[in-house]
């Protein structure tokens, strides 16, 4: 593809052909663009949520445009840089080299239900219009087993599929009470915060175990499968830095696979949707819907219909509700400190 915004492109190597420069894009090896050039795009937005989800009722997040569209940059506020830096890498590589080759063109999708009570399931499970799959956060601080027992009998009343997330907050003896307790689910996600711990539970108990915490916050993502330790990976393409190294992720792994996401604006779900619809295979349902928890979105929302969402290239929208100034300068600081850990790299 050619290319021509002058000569300062970082991607750019010069056309032999005709006296004035041309570029072409390198897609094998792709430089970093430099910071300036992120920056000059970018937007700091605050997302209102429906729903209080992982302690926050506000979603920050930057998006910016490359020279394939739009890419984001939405680590959460508490990761310190060096984790923070894979989502920057991954919000460039959408920015700058778009979607791998899609090998579906929907992808389906599971509701995800908040730790709420249980008489308030079914008002979440409404804006998942034909899931058949139902994700449930369990194990949230403040609550105690039995919410969590209720809260996944009221969904299985209403879906037919329905796993559990810990979030790696339950010791052993915990969480093979807590899963004892709570019955037959699809899977559970992340019961426990290590691997080791991951591995004892799954000795004992009957239901698959999934590994997500344990996989893209690890130094070793590939340690879960070489310590026997779950049974599914749950991969996150912010966290793990990028579409790419997730499809590459997945086949060293060699373990089913659900594609989720880390709570991302619909410019940050595009490129997750793209890595699911890129999977040469794909058994379960996706985390994917979760732009259903925003009141307020950066484009229109990937909503599931009959439960399932389709990969496409976003344009956010004109107005925006943007962040404080003083937010907008705290991002734009931690990008520079992002992108130079990117080029030590």
């Amino acid at each position: 593809m050619v290319y021509q915004p002058g000569a300062n492109n970082p991607f750019a190597i010069p056309s032999k052909h005709g006296e004035m420069p041309t570029f072409v894009v390198r897609a094998s090896k792709p430089q970093l663009p430099p910071v300036d050039q992120i920056l000059e795009s970018a937007l700091v937005v605050a997302l209102p949520m429906r729903t209080r989800f992982r302690g926050i009722t506000v979603r920050e997040t930057m998006i910016f445009r490359g020279i394939k569209g739009w890419g984001e940059f939405g680590a959460f506020v508490e990761y310190d840089d060096a984790e923070a830096a894979n989502w920057l890498a991954a919000g460039i590589e959408q920015a700058w080299q778009g979607p791998p080759p899609a090998a579906r063109d929907t992808v389906p999708v599971n509701a995800t239900v908040p730790a709420v009570p249980a008489e308030q399931v079914a008002e979440i499970l409404a804006r998942y219009p034909g899931a058949d799959t139902a994700k449930v956060k369990v194990a949230e601080a403040g609550q105690t087993l039995d919410d969590d027992v209720q809260r996944v009998a009221a969904v299985r009343e209403l879906v037919p599929n329905v796993r559990i997330d810990a979030n790696g907050a339950w010791d052993v003896p915990t969480a093979i009470e807590s899963i004892e307790a709570i019955g037959d689910v699809q899977y559970v996600e992340q019961p426990c915060a290590t691997v080791k711990e991951l591995a004892a539970v799954r000795r004992v108990v009957d239901v698959p175990i999934a590994a997500d915490e344990s996989i893209r916050r690890a130094e070793d993502p590939l340690l879960v499968a070489k310590a026997d330790a779950a049974d599914i990976a749950v991969l996150k393409v912010a966290p793990l830095g990028g579409m790419r190294k997730v499809l590459a992720l997945r086949g060293a792994l060699k373990m089913e696979v659900v594609i989720s996401s880390a709570l991302d604006s619909a410019i940050g779900m595009s490129a997750s949707v793209a890595a699911a619809a890129a999977l040469p295979q794909l058994d379960l349902a996706c985390g994917l819907g979760t732009g259903v928890l925003f009141e307020r979105d950066v484009a229109p929302s990937f909503v599931p219909r009959k439960g399932v969402v389709r990969p496409r290239l976003l344009q956010p929208d004109d107005d925006l509700p943007l962040a404080a100034p003083d937010r907008r300068a705290w991002w734009e600081d931690r990008l520079r400190r992002c992108h130079a850990i990117l080029m030590a790299r």
